[in-house]
């Protein structure tokens, strides 16, 4: 089976091996411009737990608001409650002297009027105090559930890589410890393989056990069809000698990308929108170049998962 697979590989690099190089550089492109969008996507994810913290601290100022209104509210009705106890001993001592002087009677009513007035005044601050309370409520209510539906979309895209993070090592826990990792880290899935488990030196022809380890991934990805998926091809900083179309490390990090693309896409369940391949060549190790070990680790190809963040960026714009 192996050598089939060997066969088969050799074959299919030949035919690849005629692809232009302008196709690898329009590769590249497309590539610099899905990181953009990538780190764009970042930028605004980082943007959105930003946003939340200050929604979180803005809500707790206006809760503050709110109890600190309540209190004044409060004294508005003990001081509103004292006048109209005022009012009631006035009309008492009205009835008691109406008996006495017009000069007595008629100091009373104009201080009975002057109560009247401060009495609707106050009724007027409190209905005011009151618009203002709901409105401040309703604010509030709004903000809360703003923050509620964020928190939600958050941990729900936590949640879902953490899920696919266990999938996928259940899916792939024959492959432990041959050159083969899971972690998650900075909002996204990083799935790394390295060279040994799916290249020859210098070749960009997938082995068999590489080719299993694809499979394996694609099952995965086809049940989580919402998965944004980047392939990315690494080397060390040996410079590439052999021949063909392709002239350095660039070049072959970016065709072994494309070739886990295409087995990849051997899954029906996969949508091809949703994988994008790039060669990042020598430029992004993982350790040093000085040893053996460490370029093997940098001899790499790392498939990064990420959910799309179309909910969350929908409910910022809006």
């Amino acid at each position: 089976m192996i050598k089939q697979l060997l066969i088969f590989f050799l074959i299919l690099s030949t035919a690849v091996s005629c692809v232009p190089k302008k196709d690898l550089v329009n590769l590249q492109n497309r590539f610099d411009n899905l990181k953009s969008q990538n780190d764009l996507l970042n930028k605004k994810f980082n943007e959105c737990q930003t946003k939340n913290s200050q929604l979180t601290d803005d809500l707790a100022i206006k809760t503050n608001e709110l109890i600190s209104l309540q209190k004044e509210h409060q004294n508005l009705q003990l001081d509103f409650q004292s006048t109209s106890d005022r009012l009631e001993n006035l009309e008492k001592s009205y009835e008691a002297l109406e008996q006495n002087s017009s000069e007595i009677l008629a100091q009373n009513v104009e201080r009975n009027r002057e109560l009247l007035k401060q009495l609707e005044e106050k009724e007027k601050a409190l209905a005011q105090e009151r618009l203002r309370l709901n409105e401040l409520q309703k604010d509030l209510d709004e903000r809360s559930y703003r923050i509620n539906e964020l928190e939600t979309l958050i941990a729900s895209k936590e949640a879902k890589l953490s899920a696919l993070k266990e999938n996928l090592l259940d899916a792939l826990v024959d492959f432990e410890g041959r050159g083969l990792s899971v972690e998650q880290r900075d909002g996204k899935v990083y799935v790394s393989m390295e060279n040994k488990l799916l290249f020859a030196s210098g070749s960009w022809t997938v082995g068999t056990e590489g080719r299993k380890a694809i499979n394996e991934l694609a099952t995965v990805l086809a049940q989580n069809p919402d998965i944004s998926v980047l392939i990315e091809g690494h080397t060390d900083n040996v410079p590439y000698n052999g021949n063909g179309p392709l002239k350095d490390n660039w070049d072959l990090s970016t065709k072994r990308a494309t070739e886990v693309l295409k087995l990849l896409l051997t899954n029906a369940g996969i949508d091809p929108q949703n994988l994008t391949a790039a060669g990042r060549g020598k430029f992004a190790p993982v350790a040093s170049n000085d040893s053996a070990e460490g370029k093997a680790k940098n001899r790499r190809i790392e498939v990064v998962l990420e959910p799309q963040l179309d909910q969350i960026n929908k409910l910022l714009e809006d």
